[in-house]
């Protein structure tokens, strides 16, 4: 049996109709004409040879940037033991469990100095790093011929997450750190690390974000990346098409455990200045003067009638500390330090690096609508007033034991609390405001800001009213509009603080 077919081609750009009688003859006539296309195709071989080699010359320049930067980077193997409790055999106790974590790590000085972050080292007893192997021959596992050497913990810092290591070798490939001013969004960026134990791996993106805050109170801005990073990486080097390292890899966004392109690094701008410091002193030294800010949004803005946005606010002036006696008062907002614009947290935090307890520093401040500059000293006493909080246990468990719990629960904000008064003030030392409502008790569970408020935190004031009891503080968060902010001043561990509320 026969049947018709309609083919259409398109020969030197004229459109021919082929009628053809039968399958055969079809196939037949198909590869002719394969022939006669691949005849009138010269031009446009050229051009596919062209972009042929524009695509080897990338690839060969990339394979080129990952040979100079790979023997850079190590892996880091930490590891030690922890107590844990132990309640098999129907007895509790305690007992010792072995750990181990894989990180990354980068050689900033040829005499054997590593950066990494502190996370990966954090509490290890024994911290080994892994050298990557020169060898480049594809078909060879590159652990074959991989060095390991034991490293010692020169100097770590938990709040900008960075750790300095030390291995005995010398001569060891070192990378510089760029320049943080000139990164640019979109910018073409490569992450290498041990994602998942996966040593000496190295991916490639773009800068999604050159300057990104997960959490706005940070003293960290990020570099935002979509180089897929995953555990394993945290420490490598992020680097630029120059080969210098432009970030250090550090954490990720994701709600399956594995990397969904939102990656995050410490900016090199902030190790090159950390680094020194961990190398000489063992830690971070930088300037204080006695004085929390936390980053302005919208909402605490809007919730708190404050003229700016954007910027940072004064959330705590500790009593009798520099800024104190300087004038500055909690709810200022900074605009500028030494004439230097204070536009987030990691901006003003970066203004007291390397500075002496001699300086003297100039802050531009708006309260209310006024501006004036404020002289504070500078001193390297670090101001931590912490309330016992271990001695208020005792306190909030007797507080539980409420006979009518129903009327301290607030439900707006799904925690139970109880008013202060001289008694109850009595009972927490260290309380620096003994006024307001305790929170004894927290909800879990959907829409509960549990991860906000915690037993313990003593909320002060709402918006811009006091809290002086459960009941005013229920009034007033019912007399707030939907569409109205929440933000509460809240005392936890000695410290003021605001914490802006979803409401549901």
């Amino acid at each position: 049996m026969q049947r018709n077919a309609l083919v259409t081609a398109i020969l030197g750009g004229k459109k021919v109709w082929l009628m053809l009688a039968s399958r055969g003859r079809a196939l037949c006539l198909l590869f002719a004409l394969s022939v006669l296309i691949a005849g009138k195709l010269p031009a446009q071989t050229s051009n596919h040879t062209g972009s042929s080699d524009s695509l080897h010359q990338f690839s060969s320049s990339v394979e080129a940037l990952v040979g100079r930067v790979s023997p850079s980077v190590v892996e880091v193997e930490a590891s030690g033991a922890r107590p844990v409790e132990d309640d098999s055999g129907g007895n509790t106790g305690v007992r010792t469990a072995r750990w181990r974590s894989i990180g990354s790590g980068v050689i900033v000085d040829p005499d054997g100095y590593i950066v990494t972050n502190a996370h990966v080292v954090s509490g290890a007893q024994r911290i080994v790093v892994v050298l990557t192997s020169t060898d480049r021959s594809p078909l060879r596992s590159s652990s074959m011929k991989s060095r390991t050497a034991k490293a010692s913990l020169v100097g770590i810092s938990q709040e900008i997450d960075l750790a300095v290591l030390k291995i005995e070798a010398q001569g060891l490939p070192a990378l510089s750190m760029g320049d943080y001013g000139h990164l640019r969004q979109g910018q073409v960026v490569f992450a290498f690390g041990s994602p998942g134990g996966l040593r000496n791996s190295v991916t490639m993106g773009v800068v999604s974000a050159v300057a990104r805050q997960p959490n706005p109170d940070s003293r960290t801005a990020y570099i935002q990346t979509d180089a897929p990073i995953n555990g394993g990486n945290s420490g490598g080097p992020l680097v630029d098409i120059d080969g210098t390292v432009v970030g250090l890899n550090t954490l990720i966004l994701t709600q399956g455990g594995g990397s969904e392109g939102i990656g995050f690094a410490i900016p090199s701008d902030i190790v090159s200045i950390v680094y020194p410091q961990l190398r000489k002193y063992g830690c971070l030294h930088h300037g204080e003067i006695g004085a929390a800010v936390q980053g302005m949004t919208p909402d605490l803005s809007a919730a708190l009638g404050l003229p700016r946005d954007s910027g940072v606010i004064v959330s705590d002036v500790v009593p009798g500390g520099p800024a104190d006696i300087a004038g500055l008062k909690v709810q200022d907002q900074i605009i500028s330090v030494d004439d230097n614009p204070a536009e987030s947290v990691p901006d003003f935090f970066l203004s007291f690096f390397n500075r002496s307890h001699s300086d003297h520093t100039k802050l531009l401040v708006l309260r209310g609508q006024e501006k004036f500059l404020i002289e504070v000293q500078i001193t390297d006493q670090e101001y931590e007033i912490k309330a016992p909080r271990a001695e208020w246990d005792d306190s909030l468990d007797s507080l539980l034991d409420l006979r009518n719990p129903m009327d301290h629960v607030v439900r707006e904000l799904g925690v139970v609390g109880v008013e202060i008064d001289r008694k109850i003030a009595a009972m927490l030392p260290g309380l620096r405001t003994p006024s307001g409502v305790i929170i004894v008790a927290t909800k879990t569970g959907a829409g509960g800001p549990d991860k906000l408020l915690e037993p313990g935190d003593v909320i002060h004031a709402l918006n811009r009213s006091l809290v002086t009891s459960v009941e005013n503080l229920r009034a007033d968060l019912e007399n707030l509009s939907a569409e109205t902010p929440t933000v509460l001043q809240i005392e936890r561990n000695g410290r003021f603080q605001y914490v802006t509320l979803p409401m549901e």
